[in-house]
């Protein structure tokens, strides 16, 4: 397919700094999943052409979605191999210039910047508040209950009244003075 013989072209004459379209497609391929793969998730795919800024009135979400759909494969793909994104990036040429051989501007893009970001995910709070909240010292009533002197969780026992097993009814207050009388 013309595509792919072009963006193997394409990828191997750009200089040693920047990666390859192979890599950037690794690094957005694994980002948020386990270990390495070799196949690109619809999620990931989306994330890559909002963080390359590919997206406009011509090429939008919705777009995306249904150039994905068409490049995986078949209804039980659910992932682009390395090859289907070849493809992909043709159709999004196409959409977003208007014309599938300038496929070359649209990897420009992909492989210039850096790679996935976590921006505007939630990260560890720096303000005071936290710390209160994590003090079992400070917690009272029934939530203090459930923890030991040392601040440590009890578990199942902290959450759940038990019964003792002992023979005796809830509540009696003169246990195991039988004997004693």
């Amino acid at each position: 397919m013309f595509f792919q013989i072009f963006v193997n072209n394409f990828s191997n004459s750009l200089p040693n700094k920047m990666p390859t379209l192979k890599q950037v497609f690794q690094e957005y391929a694994s980002f948020g999943r386990q270990g390495k793969t070799d196949d690109i998730t619809s999620k990931n795919f989306m994330k890559m052409m909002k963080e390359k800024k590919l997206l406009d009135k011509k090429l939008n979400s919705t777009e995306v979605d249904m150039i994905f759909t068409k490049s995986k494969g078949g209804p039980g793909n659910k992932v682009l191999t390395f090859t289907q994104f070849q493809t992909a990036l043709g159709y999004v040429a196409k959409a977003k210039l208007g014309d599938d051989t300038k496929v070359d501007e649209i990897i420009a893009k992909i492989v210039a910047g850096s790679g996935p970001s976590t921006a505007g995910t939630t990260g560890t709070s720096k303000t005071g508040g936290v710390a209160k909240m994590t003090d079992a010292s400070q917690y009272t009533g029934s939530h203090k209950e459930r923890f030991d002197a040392e601040g440590k969780g009890k578990g199942l026992d902290g959450r759940k009244d038990r019964p003792a097993n002992d023979g005796y009814v809830q509540g009696y207050k003169e246990k195991d003075t039988y004997e004693k009388k």
